[in-house]
């Protein structure tokens, strides 16, 4: 085992700039572990009402069960078992093998609020209304140095091991950076709006288009709706995110892609937006980190953002956790894993939501013909419906696996039922789980590890990381290859 350095009274483990969903599970997972946590975000509190994401994908659910945090988030929204695109084409997320077989339906708020008091009670320490404004980073004194912009306009700064930008599309940590975030805007001049509705809509999730328009309504839960939609006429007159929008013009949009407009009134926020195709080359700059929006924007077809943005905070924090405590034998090889897990990930995601509102948008015939024949393939080849569903759920994203490493390596765990209790449980304390059949002996680890057991004759041993990912798994008992994955 290596030693960790002393760390300077000064001087944090971990800064998390961004008080998003992403910042504040990674902030909190961090914090669980025992490293020194220090959380800014520039707004001066956390919004109630705010808020962009509503779908909540299986995969990350299963993360927040490993955080004790999933059933009370299902309680504050409602289930769907099937997604429907273009009027036709069902998925059935039954079908996937997971304790949540569904997308929750919840204000991203509601993630928040649940994320925020694991934060604050594993004892990360908030600063709100407190801006970053540049950043150092010095390889001879080991640490990232921030300049902060505090809540009374003055000027300080705040050092810390290493920093990770959760800070949003125009992330300030990836400009500070230097970063390019190539791309471009695929869909320009979204309207959106929380009202009012004098009519319920069929659908809990309510999503459709034209050739010419396409519209989103979901639920808040508590008699608001968040009304999303894009037409072509705005697309084509090229309209800027600061032009003024009425609740005239998202009635139109509603119409034109969902036959009526539900008698949408009393509109309590409005705004406008673009959604742009975006991807930093690298997430990781030095000791600086990016996640979230700060690292990948794509289109909202899917519901991905969020939950993707999650899925990096899980696969980051045990990393630089494990880093930071010393028990890791080659800590740089580690931290450059998130990059080279993550990154593809991101490309994934990108490509499949901008085929999804490409076929959304389709206006020529060739186009249409396209849309029809994928819908068609979809709704009738069982195996290309389920490789959608598990995309879009996170339950099929797996990790490139050495050469010549056993077919479940890399691969997502799934909620085992184990002799101790089900592995999303086991894996609440942020420990790495082994499971073995029963007389097999837990050998010794640098890093904390759950030894747990097959219920029935199962022979299998797999190693499972803290993200619920598997780091290595045989067939057959072997304490020198399991102390070597130990160590790795």
């Amino acid at each position: 085992m290596t030693t960790t350095p002393s760390t300077a009274p000064d001087t944090v483990d971990v800064l998390v700039v961004g008080a998003g969903p992403t910042g504040l599970l990674l902030a909190g997972d961090l914090a669980t572990q025992g490293v020194s946590v220090t959380l800014v975000e520039r707004r001066p509190h956390r919004t109630s009402n705010m808020t962009r994401a509503f779908a909540v994908h299986a995969r990350t659910l299963e993360l927040l069960d490993s955080r004790g945090l999933a059933d009370e988030l299902i309680k504050t929204g409602t289930s769907l078992a099937s997604l429907r695109f273009f009027g036709k084409l069902s998925l059935d997320l039954s079908r996937l093998r997971t304790r949540f077989p569904f997308v929750l339906i919840t204000p991203q708020y509601e993630v928040e609020r649940l994320l925020e008091r694991r934060a604050r009670t594993a004892g990360v320490r908030f600063r709100y209304d407190t801006e970053l404004t540049g950043l150092q980073q010095s390889a001879a004194s080991e640490s990232v140095t921030a300049e902060l912009r505090e809540p009374d306009g003055s000027r300080t700064t705040l050092a810390a091991r290493y920093l990770v930008g959760a800070d949003g599309m125009r992330s300030p940590v990836r400009q500070a950076l230097g970063l390019p975030f190539p791309g471009r805007s695929v869909i320009r001049s979204i309207a959106l709006a929380d009202v009012r509705l004098t009519e319920e809509p069929d659908d809990i999730l309510t999503v459709s288009g034209s050739g010419d328009a396409f519209a989103f309504v979901a639920p808040f839960g508590d008699g608001w709706y968040r009304v999303m939609g894009w037409s072509s006429a705005r697309q084509s007159a090229g309209s800027d995110p600061t032009d003024p929008v009425d609740l005239d013009e998202l009635r139109e949009i509603t119409r034109l892609a969902l036959g009526t407009d539900y008698g949408m009134h009393d509109a309590r926020w409005i705004s406008r937006f673009h959604s742009d195709e975006r991807q930093v080359p690298s997430y990781r700059t030095g000791r600086v980190f990016l996640a979230g929006d700060a690292a990948h924007v794509h289109s909202p077809a899917g519901g991905q953002g969020m939950n993707t943005g999650l899925q990096d905070a899980a696969n980051l924090s045990w990393k630089l956790a494990a880093v930071l405590r010393g028990q890791s034998a080659d800590p740089e090889a580690l931290l450059d894993s998130y990059h080279a897990e993550r990154h593809p990930v991101g490309m994934k995601v990108l490509r499949s939501s901008g085929a999804l509102v490409r076929l959304a948008m389709a206006r020529t015939p060739l186009q249409r013909t396209v849309r029809t024949i994928a819908t068609t393939v979809l709704s009738m080849v069982r195996p290309a419906s389920d490789k959608v569903i598990g995309m879009v759920s996170g339950i099929s994203i797996a990790y490139p696996a050495p050469r010549g490493a056993h077919p479940l390596t890399a691969k997502r765990a799934p909620d085992l039922s184990l002799r101790e209790g089900r592995l999303h449980q086991l894996l609440r304390d942020g420990a790495f789980v082994l499971v073995t059949p029963d007389g097999a002996a837990a050998p010794a680890s640098p890093a904390p590890l759950v030894h747990a057991h097959w219920r029935g004759d199962r022979t299998t041993t797999l190693l499972i990381r803290p993200d619920g990912y598997i780091a290595w798994a045989s067939e057959h008992a072997d304490p020198t290859a399991l102390r070597a994955a130990l160590a790795r």
